[in-house]
Protein backbone atom coordinates (compact mmCIF):
# COMPACT_ATOMS: atom_id res chain seq x y z
CA UNK A 1 0.00 0.00 0.00
CA UNK A 2 1.15 3.90 -1.20
CA UNK A 3 1.60 5.97 1.79
CA UNK A 4 0.76 9.21 -0.73
CA UNK A 5 -1.78 9.58 -3.04
CA UNK A 6 -3.75 12.29 -5.68
CA UNK A 7 -8.00 12.00 -5.66
CA UNK A 8 -8.89 14.26 -8.37
CA UNK A 9 -12.55 14.61 -8.53
CA UNK A 10 -14.64 17.18 -11.18
CA UNK A 11 -17.09 19.97 -10.22
CA UNK A 12 -20.20 19.28 -11.84
CA UNK A 13 -23.61 21.44 -13.39
CA UNK A 14 -27.12 19.66 -12.52
CA UNK A 15 -30.33 20.63 -14.02
CA UNK A 16 -29.46 21.92 -17.43
CA UNK A 17 -32.37 23.57 -17.37
CA UNK A 18 -35.61 20.88 -17.14
CA UNK A 19 -33.23 18.00 -16.04
CA UNK A 20 -34.00 18.77 -12.13
CA UNK A 21 -32.31 16.51 -9.80
CA UNK A 22 -31.92 13.72 -12.36
CA UNK A 23 -29.52 15.54 -15.33
CA UNK A 24 -25.55 16.52 -14.01
CA UNK A 25 -22.34 16.96 -16.19
CA UNK A 26 -18.56 16.52 -15.18
CA UNK A 27 -17.17 19.68 -16.02
CA UNK A 28 -13.25 20.33 -16.46
CA UNK A 29 -13.01 21.94 -13.18
CA UNK A 30 -10.91 20.06 -10.36
CA UNK A 31 -10.81 19.35 -6.27
CA UNK A 32 -7.73 18.37 -5.36
CA UNK A 33 -6.73 16.29 -2.73
CA UNK A 34 -3.12 15.10 -2.11
CA UNK A 35 -3.46 12.64 1.01
CA UNK A 36 -0.24 11.67 3.36
CA UNK A 37 -0.29 8.57 5.80
CA UNK A 38 1.03 10.45 8.90
CA UNK A 39 0.33 9.93 12.58
CA UNK A 40 -2.45 12.51 13.23
CA UNK A 41 -4.91 13.93 10.66
CA UNK A 42 -4.16 17.73 9.34
CA UNK A 43 -5.68 19.55 6.80
CA UNK A 44 -3.90 21.80 4.31
CA UNK A 45 -6.05 24.46 1.86
CA UNK A 46 -3.91 26.06 -0.42
CA UNK A 47 -5.43 29.21 -2.72
CA UNK A 48 -9.21 29.91 -3.09
CA UNK A 49 -12.42 28.13 -2.75
CA UNK A 50 -11.61 25.80 -0.08
CA UNK A 51 -13.30 26.59 3.24
CA UNK A 52 -11.54 28.76 6.33
CA UNK A 53 -12.00 28.30 10.00
CA UNK A 54 -12.41 24.67 9.98
CA UNK A 55 -10.70 22.36 12.42
CA UNK A 56 -10.19 18.63 11.45
CA UNK A 57 -13.59 17.48 13.48
CA UNK A 58 -15.76 20.03 11.60
CA UNK A 59 -14.28 19.58 7.97
CA UNK A 60 -16.78 17.84 6.28
CA UNK A 61 -14.12 15.87 4.01
CA UNK A 62 -13.09 14.09 7.07
CA UNK A 63 -17.33 13.76 8.54
CA UNK A 64 -18.07 12.14 5.65
CA UNK A 65 -14.67 9.87 4.99
CA UNK A 66 -15.90 8.55 8.69
CA UNK A 67 -19.22 8.24 8.45
CA UNK A 68 -18.27 5.76 5.45
CA UNK A 69 -15.70 4.11 7.36
CA UNK A 70 -18.34 3.77 10.52
CA UNK A 71 -20.69 1.95 7.80
CA UNK A 72 -17.52 -1.18 6.93
CA UNK A 73 -16.89 -0.94 10.52
CA UNK A 74 -13.12 0.28 9.71
CA UNK A 75 -11.32 2.65 11.01
CA UNK A 76 -9.55 5.74 9.21
CA UNK A 77 -5.82 5.66 9.19
CA UNK A 78 -4.56 9.39 9.86
CA UNK A 79 -3.14 11.74 7.42
CA UNK A 80 -1.98 15.08 6.02
CA UNK A 81 -4.97 16.49 3.26
CA UNK A 82 -3.95 18.80 1.21
CA UNK A 83 -6.67 20.18 -0.31
CA UNK A 84 -6.81 22.98 -3.76
CA UNK A 85 -9.93 23.73 -5.39
CA UNK A 86 -10.88 25.12 -8.74
CA UNK A 87 -14.92 25.31 -7.36
CA UNK A 88 -16.37 28.20 -6.08
CA UNK A 89 -18.21 27.60 -2.85
CA UNK A 90 -21.85 28.00 -3.34
CA UNK A 91 -21.96 29.17 -6.53
CA UNK A 92 -23.86 26.01 -8.45
CA UNK A 93 -20.60 24.25 -9.58
CA UNK A 94 -20.68 21.02 -7.28
CA UNK A 95 -18.31 21.96 -4.75
CA UNK A 96 -20.17 20.18 -1.76
CA UNK A 97 -20.86 17.10 -4.01
CA UNK A 98 -17.04 16.90 -5.03
CA UNK A 99 -15.84 16.89 -1.24
CA UNK A 100 -18.59 14.18 -0.93
CA UNK A 101 -16.79 12.11 -3.58
CA UNK A 102 -13.48 12.70 -2.52
CA UNK A 103 -14.39 11.86 1.11
CA UNK A 104 -15.85 8.57 -0.08
CA UNK A 105 -12.37 7.72 -2.02
CA UNK A 106 -10.57 8.70 0.85
CA UNK A 107 -12.28 6.43 2.68
CA UNK A 108 -12.08 4.10 0.11
CA UNK A 109 -7.98 4.16 0.13
CA UNK A 110 -7.21 4.19 3.75
CA UNK A 111 -9.62 1.37 4.95
CA UNK A 112 -9.50 -0.43 1.61
CA UNK A 113 -12.72 -1.08 1.01
CA UNK A 114 -12.47 -1.78 -3.07
CA UNK A 115 -15.92 -0.11 -3.12
CA UNK A 116 -17.30 -0.31 -6.86
CA UNK A 117 -18.38 2.31 -9.03
CA UNK A 118 -21.83 1.62 -8.15
CA UNK A 119 -21.27 1.63 -3.99
CA UNK A 120 -19.34 5.16 -4.77
CA UNK A 121 -23.00 6.09 -6.67
CA UNK A 122 -25.07 4.90 -4.00
CA UNK A 123 -23.33 6.44 -0.96
CA UNK A 124 -22.29 10.11 -2.66
CA UNK A 125 -26.36 10.39 -3.91
CA UNK A 126 -27.62 8.93 -0.67
CA UNK A 127 -25.97 11.88 1.23
CA UNK A 128 -26.52 14.16 -1.20
CA UNK A 129 -30.07 13.46 -1.53
CA UNK A 130 -30.20 13.27 -5.20
CA UNK A 131 -28.04 11.75 -7.72
CA UNK A 132 -27.49 14.97 -10.27
CA UNK A 133 -24.09 16.28 -8.98
CA UNK A 134 -22.54 13.49 -7.29
CA UNK A 135 -22.76 10.83 -10.42
CA UNK A 136 -21.67 13.37 -12.29
CA UNK A 137 -18.17 13.84 -10.19
CA UNK A 138 -17.90 10.08 -9.62
CA UNK A 139 -17.89 9.05 -13.35
CA UNK A 140 -17.91 11.99 -15.16
CA UNK A 141 -19.22 12.98 -19.01
CA UNK A 142 -23.02 13.45 -18.91
CA UNK A 143 -25.31 11.45 -16.42
CA UNK A 144 -29.21 10.92 -16.60
CA UNK A 145 -29.67 9.36 -13.31
CA UNK A 146 -32.73 8.34 -10.75
CA UNK A 147 -32.46 7.12 -7.41
CA UNK A 148 -35.25 4.89 -5.64
CA UNK A 149 -36.46 4.57 -2.58
CA UNK A 150 -33.55 2.51 -1.01
CA UNK A 151 -31.24 4.73 -2.35
CA UNK A 152 -30.25 2.56 -5.09
CA UNK A 153 -28.91 4.85 -7.99
CA UNK A 154 -29.63 3.73 -12.07
CA UNK A 155 -27.25 6.31 -14.11
CA UNK A 156 -26.81 6.35 -18.20
CA UNK A 157 -23.32 8.42 -19.12
CA UNK A 158 -23.18 10.13 -22.43
CA UNK A 159 -19.20 10.90 -22.95
CA UNK A 160 -18.08 12.83 -25.98
CA UNK A 161 -19.98 16.00 -26.20
CA UNK A 162 -18.30 18.26 -28.58
CA UNK A 163 -18.86 21.19 -26.84
CA UNK A 164 -17.69 23.65 -25.15
CA UNK A 165 -19.26 25.12 -21.66
CA UNK A 166 -19.17 28.74 -20.22
CA UNK A 167 -19.89 29.24 -16.91
CA UNK A 168 -20.55 32.96 -16.04
CA UNK A 169 -19.78 33.30 -11.95
CA UNK A 170 -20.66 35.98 -9.70
CA UNK A 171 -19.21 37.40 -6.70
CA UNK A 172 -21.76 35.81 -4.28
CA UNK A 173 -23.06 32.99 -2.77
CA UNK A 174 -26.14 31.50 -2.88
CA UNK A 175 -26.90 28.33 -0.71
CA UNK A 176 -28.99 25.28 -2.25
CA UNK A 177 -31.25 25.44 0.62
CA UNK A 178 -32.50 29.06 0.02
CA UNK A 179 -32.50 28.23 -3.71
CA UNK A 180 -35.36 25.76 -2.57
CA UNK A 181 -37.54 27.56 -0.42
CA UNK A 182 -38.94 29.30 -3.47
CA UNK A 183 -40.01 26.72 -5.47
CA UNK A 184 -43.26 25.92 -5.07
CA UNK A 185 -44.65 22.57 -2.83
CA UNK A 186 -47.19 21.75 -5.53
CA UNK A 187 -47.34 21.82 -9.60
CA UNK A 188 -50.58 21.22 -11.73
CA UNK A 189 -50.72 18.20 -13.50
CA UNK A 190 -51.01 19.69 -16.93
CA UNK A 191 -48.25 22.18 -16.03
CA UNK A 192 -46.09 19.20 -14.55
CA UNK A 193 -46.76 16.93 -17.67
CA UNK A 194 -45.28 19.64 -19.52
CA UNK A 195 -42.31 20.27 -17.45
CA UNK A 196 -41.51 16.27 -17.32
CA UNK A 197 -41.95 16.41 -21.17
CA UNK A 198 -39.34 19.42 -22.01
CA UNK A 199 -36.70 17.15 -19.64
CA UNK A 200 -37.18 13.98 -21.57
CA UNK A 201 -36.57 15.92 -24.79
CA UNK A 202 -33.09 17.53 -23.21
CA UNK A 203 -32.18 14.25 -22.08
CA UNK A 204 -33.08 12.79 -25.99
CA UNK A 205 -31.60 15.81 -27.21
CA UNK A 206 -27.99 14.60 -25.49
CA UNK A 207 -28.23 11.48 -26.73
CA UNK A 208 -28.70 12.38 -29.94
CA UNK A 209 -26.01 14.99 -29.79
CA UNK A 210 -28.39 17.52 -31.38
CA UNK A 211 -26.97 20.41 -29.54
CA UNK A 212 -29.43 23.25 -31.00
CA UNK A 213 -32.11 21.36 -29.55
CA UNK A 214 -30.12 20.71 -26.08
CA UNK A 215 -29.91 24.28 -25.92
CA UNK A 216 -33.55 25.09 -26.73
CA UNK A 217 -34.65 22.98 -23.82
CA UNK A 218 -32.25 23.85 -21.84
CA UNK A 219 -33.83 27.54 -21.30
CA UNK A 220 -37.33 25.77 -21.29
CA UNK A 221 -37.51 24.80 -18.10
CA UNK A 222 -40.77 24.92 -15.97
CA UNK A 223 -39.92 22.64 -12.81
CA UNK A 224 -37.20 25.42 -10.58
CA UNK A 225 -35.98 28.19 -13.28
CA UNK A 226 -38.85 30.52 -13.18
CA UNK A 227 -38.96 30.44 -9.60
CA UNK A 228 -35.10 31.21 -8.86
CA UNK A 229 -34.41 33.57 -11.94
CA UNK A 230 -35.92 36.56 -9.22
CA UNK A 231 -32.22 35.80 -7.43
CA UNK A 232 -30.37 36.22 -9.87
CA UNK A 233 -28.84 39.21 -11.03
CA UNK A 234 -28.35 39.79 -14.92
CA UNK A 235 -30.04 36.26 -15.64
CA UNK A 236 -32.52 37.66 -18.41
CA UNK A 237 -29.33 40.04 -19.58
CA UNK A 238 -27.08 37.18 -19.89
CA UNK A 239 -29.20 34.45 -21.46
CA UNK A 240 -30.11 37.22 -24.28
CA UNK A 241 -26.71 38.39 -25.16
CA UNK A 242 -25.19 34.45 -24.65
CA UNK A 243 -27.84 33.72 -27.37
CA UNK A 244 -26.77 37.07 -29.51
CA UNK A 245 -23.21 35.43 -29.32
CA UNK A 246 -23.88 31.95 -30.58
CA UNK A 247 -24.30 30.17 -27.71
CA UNK A 248 -27.10 27.25 -28.07
CA UNK A 249 -28.30 28.10 -24.64
CA UNK A 250 -28.16 29.19 -21.02
CA UNK A 251 -29.43 27.96 -17.82
CA UNK A 252 -28.65 27.93 -14.13
CA UNK A 253 -25.82 25.76 -13.21
CA UNK A 254 -27.67 23.57 -10.27
CA UNK A 255 -29.03 25.79 -8.16
CA UNK A 256 -27.84 28.92 -9.47
CA UNK A 257 -26.60 31.88 -8.80
CA UNK A 258 -23.61 30.35 -11.92
CA UNK A 259 -25.40 30.45 -15.20
CA UNK A 260 -23.72 28.06 -17.82
CA UNK A 261 -23.58 28.25 -21.30
CA UNK A 262 -23.49 25.42 -23.99
CA UNK A 263 -22.07 26.95 -27.05
CA UNK A 264 -19.88 25.41 -30.57
CA UNK A 265 -16.35 24.42 -29.31
CA UNK A 266 -15.48 27.25 -32.87
CA UNK A 267 -16.50 29.40 -31.36
CA UNK A 268 -15.35 29.13 -27.55
CA UNK A 269 -12.83 31.63 -27.12
CA UNK A 270 -14.63 34.83 -28.90
CA UNK A 271 -17.56 33.87 -26.99
CA UNK A 272 -15.66 34.60 -23.49
CA UNK A 273 -14.04 37.50 -25.16
CA UNK A 274 -17.60 38.75 -26.13
CA UNK A 275 -19.03 37.93 -22.29
CA UNK A 276 -15.90 39.05 -20.98
CA UNK A 277 -16.53 43.12 -22.46
CA UNK A 278 -20.65 42.74 -21.78
CA UNK A 279 -20.50 41.76 -18.42
CA UNK A 280 -16.84 42.70 -16.47
CA UNK A 281 -18.52 42.05 -12.96
CA UNK A 282 -18.99 38.15 -13.56
CA UNK A 283 -16.12 35.76 -13.36
CA UNK A 284 -16.51 34.12 -17.20
CA UNK A 285 -14.94 30.67 -17.40
CA UNK A 286 -14.34 28.43 -20.41
CA UNK A 287 -14.65 24.56 -19.71
CA UNK A 288 -15.58 21.25 -20.96
CA UNK A 289 -17.36 18.11 -20.09
CA UNK A 290 -15.07 16.16 -17.70
CA UNK A 291 -14.08 12.42 -19.15
CA UNK A 292 -13.07 10.12 -16.09
CA UNK A 293 -14.68 11.09 -13.46
CA UNK A 294 -12.60 10.15 -9.93
CA UNK A 295 -8.83 10.15 -10.21
CA UNK A 296 -6.59 8.34 -8.45
CA UNK A 297 -2.88 8.22 -8.96
CA UNK A 298 -0.17 6.84 -6.17
CA UNK A 299 2.57 9.23 -5.80
CA UNK A 300 5.94 7.70 -4.51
Amino acid sequence: MSAKWQISVPGSTANLGPGFDSIGLGLSLYLNLTVTLQDEWEFVHIGENVPADTTVETHLIYQIAQQVALQYERTLRPCRVEMTSELPLARGLGSSAAAIVAAIELANILCELNLSTQDKLNISSQIEGHPDNATASVVGGLTISSMDESGIVDTIRIHDLDVAFIVFIPDFELKTADSRDVLPANLDRGYAVRASAHANMLAASFVAKDYERVGRYMEADLFHEPFRAQLIPNYTEIRTAAKQAGAYGTALSGAGPTLISIVPTSIADQFVHAMCAQFPEQEIVLTYADKKGIVVTALS
